[in-house]
């Protein structure tokens, strides 16, 4: 393909926080240019978004059906080749299926749905319309942990013992949401969010890294969440044991109540051979650990950084690349397999992020997390994908 791929978005507009992050990576490499968009529920708002981003009036829409509808009657000269939708979760489902069933390939905010049941039917839908889905689970895109995985798959961790992986945010202590606070408003609200808060919302980028650096899926769990802010209808803190396929072990801990805490996602793996630890708030640095040896802290941009690792570095070691990054390598990643699928090429086989696979394997642990839960923190089997 000799051009940049056109792509437009649902959702994401003025108030908004994810969406500004999704454009910015979806530019960052040059690959891809905003056209089109349905910005907002609300028609002005939508129209004074695509305003703010000196878009073509005509190809800004007051709702996403009416984008559906308008550019698939595009000719293919300028149709969009993929739509990124970043609506809150209830509106995950619908645009993703118009969308794909109209022809349109689609990056998709996680979780990928409202529940289960949705992501099950999604992903039916993906497979048959043989479009691409990539699910913006940005956290795997980071250098470090695709070092990571790699010290895992090469054998340098050994067999895996136990995981230890916890995302703690501070920005929900208090009753944040009765202040009309627009991210707080429909996170915990769960006719938009879904059946979990805190472990909807970060919980599945714990489970979702560790599985991810591992290769390891859940046998089992046993879950125990927390509202802890009074007049909040879903949790704002969570604690998962974890039984891994295969015996490993792992404990899973997810909190927006944990006051100081910023976006503290951080990864310990421990192997026979082995432990490995990275943190998201230094991304740069990835700590190795032998039993007889000083730990090692190895870092981005180096020549010891594995083949993967130095396909996703943009600058020399020493200069930080973080969160915008990674976000922008699921694009690039994504960029290849939709520009194959545009020009009717077969799909390369390695191909590195996350798919409906993944989404709904994420939402499975949601469900089971909130059964165990209200079970009383009960050991429940983890369902077949």
């Amino acid at each position: 393909m000799n051009r940049k791929l056109r792509f437009g978005m649902i959702g994401g507009g003025r108030g908004a926080f994810i969406g500004a992050v999704h454009r910015i990576a979806a530019i960052m490499d040059g690959k891809a240019e905003l056209v089109a968009g349905a910005f907002s529920a609300d028609a002005e708002r939508s129209r004074a978004s695509g305003a703010d981003l000196f878009l073509d009036p005509a190809r800004v829409y007051g709702s996403y059906a009416e984008m559906a509808r308008a550019e698939a009657k595009r000719p293919a000269a300028d149709r969009l080749d993929f739509v990124v939708i970043v609506t809150p979760n209830h509106e995950h489902f619908p645009p993703a299926k118009l969308f794909l069933e109209a022809g349109f390939n689609v990056v998709l905010d996680k979780p990928a749905t409202f529940d289960l049941a949705q992501a099950k039917r999604l992903r039916a839908i993906v497979r048959k319309s043989g479009k691409v889905l990539v699910l913006t689970h940005n956290y795997t895109g980071n250098v470090m942990v695709k070092q990571a995985r790699e010290l895992v798959r090469n054998g340098t961790v050994g067999d895996i013992r136990k995981v230890v992986v916890e995302y703690p945010q501070g920005w929900l202590s208090s009753f944040l949401e009765s202040t009309g606070q627009k991210q707080a408003d429909w996170r915990t609200d769960p006719k938009r969010s879904g059946a979990a808060g805190c472990m909807g919302d970060i919980g599945t980028h714990a489970e979702n890294l560790a599985r991810y650096i591992t290769g390891l899926h859940i046998d089992s769990l046993c879950a125990d969440l927390t509202t802890f802010v009074k007049g909040r209808k879903l949790d704002d803190d969570g604690n998962v044991l974890v039984r891994y396929r295969g015996g490993a072990k792992g404990v899973l801990h997810s909190s927006q109540i944990s006051i100081g805490d910023e976006n503290m996602l951080n990864i310990r793996v421990y192997g026979t051979k082995a432990g490995l630890e990275w943190r998201q708030e230094f991304p740069n640095e990835l700590v190795v650990k032998f039993a007889d040896q000083p730990r090692q802290i190895w870092r981005r941009g180096n020549g010891y950084i594995c083949d993967q690792g130095k396909k996703f570095t943009r600058i020399p070691f020493g200069h930080p690349e973080g969160y915008l990054e990674a976000f922008a390598n699921l694009y690039l990643e994504a960029f290849r397999a939709i520009a194959a699928e545009v020009d009717g090429r077969p799909q390369p086989a390695d191909l590195d992020f996350p798919t409906i696979d993944d989404g709904v394997e994420g939402m499975a642990f949601i469900e089971t997390v909130v059964k165990s839960s209200k079970l009383g923190a009960k050991w429940l089997k983890f369902p077949k994908a």
